[in-house]
């Protein structure tokens, strides 16, 4: 295997693509609120709830990415 796609599979455990990884998810929050603010609007409670939930799971998910973000450090794969 070569060097390259070592590193190339290595990027997701990286910074770099934890950032990517944090504002692609962060992204989703935009598709959210629209729904939320749908709901909203047609008084819908059972489209409110599973725009609720999916709000819940990202903000959990940049959390954890946040956290592995941290775990990281200094020992970046593809700096190293």
């Amino acid at each position: 295997m070569s060097k390259a796609l070592q590193k190339a599979k290595g990027f997701k455990k990286s910074k770099s693509g934890t950032y990517l990884s944090m504002a692609t998810t962060a992204f989703g929050a935009f598709g959210v609120a629209k729904q939320i603010k749908k709901a909203r609007v047609e008084h819908d409670t059972l489209r409110l709830i599973d725009a609720t939930v999916s709000a819940v799971a990202i903000v959990t998910g940049l959390a954890i990415l946040y956290r592995e973000l941290k775990r990281l450090g200094d020992d970046d794969v593809l700096l190293g």
